[in-house]
This record gives C-alpha cells, sequence and structure tokens, in this order.
C-alpha cells in the first residue's frame, strides 16, 4: 500500500473506533494512546517519510498533517462530550433539596471587639494608632514615666524582669515616651497592647492583660478637655443614658490624677455583684501629664500640656458582657467563644 492508502485506511479507522464504539473515559485516553502518542499510528506513519519518493514527499507530508489535525480535533470535541455526560449524570444523582453541609465559621475574640470598638471612637476624634515594644528597658518602663528606682510606686506592680534593665513592660505608657522622643508636639495618640504583671492567677487578675493607653500633648491642654472626651468615649461606648464620675486619684506620671467611673448598667445602679453593690464601675485612670514626663522627653513644660488616660481591655470587655472570670479570655474554650 502506497503511503496515501495507508493515511486514508487511518482515516477510517479512527472513525470507526470513535463513531461506533461510543467511548467512556477510559477507553478515550486508550484511543487517544493508540493514534497520539509517540509511539502511535500517526508517528508509525511519520516515520515512513524517509521511504517515500522525493518528489511525493511535499504531497504526503500535507496529507499526514491533514490527518493528525483532523484527529486532534475529532478527540478534542470528544473530550468535551464526555466530560459534559459525567457532570450530566453526577447532577442527576444530586438532590439539590437536601440541606447543605454545616460549615464552622469562626468568631473575633471578645478582646479584639473592644479594642476595635475603641479604636475606632478614639480615632474619630483624631487619635492615631501608635505601639510599641513589649520588651523595654526600665527606664521607658519607669524612670521616664517619673517612677525612679526605689519609687514606692513600683510596688503597685510586681514587674517580670528579662535582665537587669529589662523588662516586660507593666503598662502601655513606654508608648508615650517612645512617641514623644520620636514627634514634636502636638501629639495625639492611643496605644493598645499586652502588659505583664507578675500577679496570682485568679477570677479578677492573670498574669497578663491588654491595655488601651491614650495621650494628647498641645498647648493650653487642660483637665477640661480630658473629661470632655472621656464622657464623648463613656456615651459612645456604654451609651447615651450612662453616667460618668471622676475620682481624685494618685499615677506617678500624672498631676492631678483620677479614676473615672460610669453608672453600673447591669443593675442601672440599683446594686449588684457586677458593680459590688456601689451602683457604679471603675473603668479607667486618668490625669494631666507631670511636668517631669515632659523634661524626661525634651518637651519644655512651660509651653506645653497634655493629658492621659489608660483603661484595662479584659476590665471593659467583662463589663460590658457580664463576664466574671478573666481566665476565661485566655482558655481557648471553642463554647465561650462561639457567644461573641
Amino acid at each position: 500500500m502506497t503511503i496515501f492508502q495507508l493515511i486514508e485506511a487511518l482515516k477510517e479507522q479512527f472513525d470507526t473506533d470513535i463513531l461506533h464504539g461510543k467511548p467512556d473515559k477510559n477507553t478515550f485516553e486508550e484511543i487517544k494512546r493508540k493514534y497520539t502518542s509517540r509511539k502511535g499510528k500517526i508517528a508509525d506513519l511519520f516515520t515512513r517519510m524517509g521511504t517515500i519518493e522525493p518528489v511525493d514527499r511535499p504531497k504526503a507530508g500535507q496529507a499526514l498533517n491533514e490527518l493528525k489535525s483532523y484527529i486532534t480535533h475529532k478527540l478534542d470535541d470528544l473530550s468535551a462530550v464526555i466530560t459534559q455526560n459525567i457532570i450530566m449524570t453526577a447532577t442527576s444523582r444530586l438532590d439539590l433539596t437536601l440541606p447543605g453541609d454545616p460549615f464552622p465559621v469562626g468568631s473575633i475574640h471578645p478582646l479584639t471587639i473592644v479594642i476595635n470598638e475603641i479604636t475606632a471612637i478614639f480615632t474619630r476624634l483624631g487619635f492615631s494608632v501608635a505601639y510599641g515594644p513589649e520588651v523595654d528597658t526600665d527606664y521607658y518602663n519607669f524612670e521616664a514615666l517619673n517612677i525612679p528606682k526605689h519609687h514606692p510606686a513600683r510596688d503597685m506592680q510586681d514587674t517580670f524582669y528579662v535582665m537587669d534593665d529589662v523588662v516586660l513592660r507593666t503598662h502601655t505608657s513606654n508608648n508615650q515616651i517612645h512617641t514623644m522622643q520620636n514627634h514634636k508636639p502636638p501629639v495625639k495618640i492611643i496605644a493598645p497592647g499586652r502588659v505583664y504583671r507578675n500577679e496570682d492567677v485568679s477570677v479578677r487578675s492573670y498574669c497578663l492583660f491588654h491595655q488601651i493607653e491614650g495621650l494628647y500633648v498641645d498647648q493650653k491642654v487642660s483637665m477640661a478637655d480630658l473629661k470632655g472626651v472621656l464622657n464623648y468615649f463613656a456615651r459612645e461606648f456604654f451609651g447615651y443614658s450612662v453616667k460618668t464620675r471622676f475620682r481624685p486619684s494618685y499615677f506617678p506620671f500624672t498631676e492631678p490624677s483620677a479614676e473615672m467611673d460610669v453608672s453600673c448598667y447591669f443593675c442601672s445602679q440599683k446594686g449588684c455583684n457586677i458593680c459590688k453593690h456601689t451602683g457604679w464601675l471603675e473603668i479607667l485612670g486618668c490625669g494631666m501629664v507631670d511636668p517631669e514626663v515632659f523634661k524626661s522627653v525634651g518637651y519644655d513644660p512651660e509651653i506645653w500640656s497634655g493629658y492621659a488616660f489608660g483603661m484595662g481591655i479584659e476590665r471593659m470587655a467583662m463589663q460590658r458582657y457580664g463576664i466574671e472570670d478573666i481566665r476565661m479570655f485566655y482558655e481557648g474554650d471553642v463554647r465561650f467563644l462561639r457567644q461573641f
């Protein structure tokens, strides 16, 4: 047989295989290998080109290429049909009225919810968010904040020491010093983050917790400015019916200092276990920045004044959601976290 007769015979054989055999996916793969693989029938015809008379080679080569193109297109079309049949068969067995498999979705941790909400309130007031190191030197954590070595105020914070002069920060107030050293006034920041204190783990205390520190420095800043901002925050966070009060207190880095309470929204000030039957909930400490703190960062206290405040996120979250055990935030109990 001539090469042209072989080409015509192979085309007829291929048509018979795919048109009359109605191949499934496995048979289709066998036909594809039979004709188009490296050792398939098309490749075998190409190896015979060397035995053809030179004058017939161009015509034979064209005929072989046309056969190869024909078989390739037919196989592509057949593949699409087989795939569609598989999909249709699977769909016909699918009951779309059945409920889907449950897909569990995680939730945001309650501490993150509270941090995000508080941050959003203060950023609406023009505060920027600043972050600082959790491992810091004694200078930034204590001395620059008007708490020198052997100062009695250090007894208020039982500290984890990494080295002699390196600590796990006991408050986010260290961010005040870092920020003021790196920025000229005016400064207006909030600083959320984790803090660490060597305290016994109990219902109300933990060895780590979260704080948000606030700092505003400008000319002619007053205590009235501080109260206005914190009253606005309390209404935004607890609701517009909340009442607030400020009580004198002491912090080494503010003078004068105060603690802010809000009316207990669990009992409407009638007295309950959450507010210890006082009708008030303590939420934060605040005050005017002490001039000694300004001196430690190179601010002139005769020109600049400012206020600072700090609140514990766990306490805020416990008050917001009525949680009575701080340890629940860190136990990773999915039943607890799913409530949020």
